[in-house]
């Protein structure tokens, strides 16, 4: 039983036009700089601004992003390379098994599943919570016990925009670009209306202390393994919020926010000269939002003292204006973020079906979930299935464990991409790539070493439940994928399954 078994460039570029797996190639450069713009500004901005400065940086949440942005830039190097050089469906989980093997493969092709399914169901919330901002006082108010797990039963408005959205996704990934083009000039135009209009309202006495003292956490039970970043509980340090380790693990926390352009190089397959196209949206889509991020979080703890914001405010951005006296711009940020957050549960919820189209067509999940649509080209059983699980953990889950579980899952995939980056370089130096990262070695290591340290400092709590998640996931490849993969098929001398 050979699990370091890989699958090498050449025949994941040749599966790809396999007839009856083949994707349509329909997008540019400029659709994935707008996939990744679309995906990036979502939570990061509508949801996490407020909490993290009023939990964990104050109006440090800059540097927060700072750091955050850094990190994924680093990533985003590997990622360009990579992408480039194995234009195939399956980002991380495609590069995995030319490098690593097949072992590694799945457990990477498995957290990206946690990473994407997760992070659509986080953003549905987000939605939700949006949307309840713009509709409260109307006659369409909604009703405590279908808004949300926290206050109710269920999260109903999280639910239908899940289903939603898979109906748009079955439709076919250019029908999603076009509509994500919309959208996101409808994002940016709100972010310019928070930065324009909120400027004027900044007291300077706001960003005093920029980074707050750093003091024990409010909460009860803020001392034990659960709730501490896992750094503190391994080297028995006191438990705090603030201060320069309030700042890193509020990085951690928003690293959420960044998880776009590695979406971006899920639709490699679907992408026209994607040697060109891909490096070219991964990086551009990250530096213009990185500078958003840092802007409107100037602005809003300007705004407000961070030491006012609620912590638990779904809307927080509505909030700030609210506070100022202009609730007509509160109302027009609320919308604008619904509709929003509606497209970054499109792009996530399709990072998800690719990857796991990419693991059905190597027989490592069944077949059946890598059948494309006759008339969209779009693989819409593993469709239908994403969407149905997102709608269920958006409907019954709460936001902030989504969210943080999203974070490790995001940097376990960058610290294996950016490894594998430089072990392709030296095992296969032969390939063509159209973008090369620049001292790769020296890039890749600081990715890792800044991956790994934000890890660390997210929660005990977060860390058991990403454990449990791979564990199972071992569990089902050796129950399933080890022995039904194509490669394990060849190897026991089987004929081969049709179509693959």
């Amino acid at each position: 039983m050979n699990v370091l078994r890989t699958k090498s460039v050449e025949r994941s570029i040749a599966d790809t036009e396999e007839p009856e797996h083949r994707l349509k190639k329909n997008l540019t450069a400029l659709d994935l700089t707008v996939f990744g713009v679309g995906v990036i500004i979502g939570a990061g901005i509508f949801v996490y601004t407020g909490q993290v400065a009023a939990s964990n940086a104050g109006p440090a949440i800059a540097i927060s992003f700072a750091i955050a942005g850094l990190a994924c830039a680093l990533a985003a190097l590997c990622y360009a390379e990579f992408a480039s050089t194995v234009p195939v469906a399956g980002s991380a989980y495609t590069f995995s098994y030319a490098t690593f093997g097949e072992l590694v493969a799945w457990i990477i092709g498995w957290d990206l599943a946690l990473e994407f399914t997760v992070g659509a169901a986080a953003l549905s919330v987000g939605f939700s919570g949006y949307l309840q901002a713009v509709l409260e006082g109307t006659p369409f108010a909604i009703p405590d016990q279908i808004a949300s797990v926290e206050s109710g039963v269920v999260n109903l408005p999280a639910i239908v925009i899940s289903l939603l959205v898979m109906v748009v996704l079955i439709g076919g990934v250019k029908l999603s670009s076009r509509i994500n083009q919309v959208v996101v000039a409808i994002k940016l135009a709100v972010v310019a209306i928070v930065i324009v209009m909120g400027i004027g309202y900044v007291k300077l006495s706001n960003y005093t202390p920029f980074i707050p003292e750093s003091k024990p956490p409010a909460s009860e039970g803020g001392g034990d393994f659960w709730s501490s970043t896992l750094i503190s509980s391994i080297f028995g340090l006191e438990p705090a919020v603030y201060g320069v380790a309030g700042v890193v693990a509020g990085a951690s926390i928003v690293f959420f926010a960044f998880i776009g352009f590695d979406v971006v190089a899920t639709t490699a397959e679907e992408t026209k000269n994607p040697q060109r196209n891909v490096p070219i949206g991964i990086l551009s889509s990250l530096a213009i939002v990185t500078g958003l991020y840092i802007a409107v979080s100037l602005i809003i703890t300007g705004m407000q003292s961070y030491d006012e914001i609620d912590p638990t405010d779904a809307a927080p951005l509505a909030t700030a204006f609210d506070a100022v006296g202009q609730d007509w711009i509160g109302d027009v940020i609320a919308i604008g973020a619904c509709i929003g957050l509606t497209v970054v549960v499109m792009i996530l919820m399709m990072g998800q079906t690719r990857v796991a189209f990419a693991m059905a067509r190597d027989g490592l999940l069944p077949p059946v979930l890598s059948k494309v649509h006759p008339t969209y080209g779009t693989p819409y059983v593993i469709t239908i299935i994403a969407g149905v699980g997102v709608a269920v953990m958006s409907g019954f889950v709460p936001f902030a464990t989504l969210g943080h579980l999203v974070s490790i899952g995001t940097l376990f995939a960058f610290v294996l991409v950016s490894i594998g980056v430089v072990v392709l370089r030296r095992t296969r130096p032969d390939l063509p790539r159209a973008f090369r990262a620049p001292a790769v070695t020296l890039v890749a290591t600081l990715s890792v070493l800044l991956c790994g340290y934000l890890m660390l400092n997210l929660t005990g709590e977060t860390w058991v439940r990403f454990g449990v998640w791979m564990v199972i996931g071992v569990v089902v490849y050796f129950a399933y994928g080890v022995r039904r993969s194509n490669l394990a098929r060849e190897e026991s001398g089987e004929k081969a399954v049709p179509g693959r």
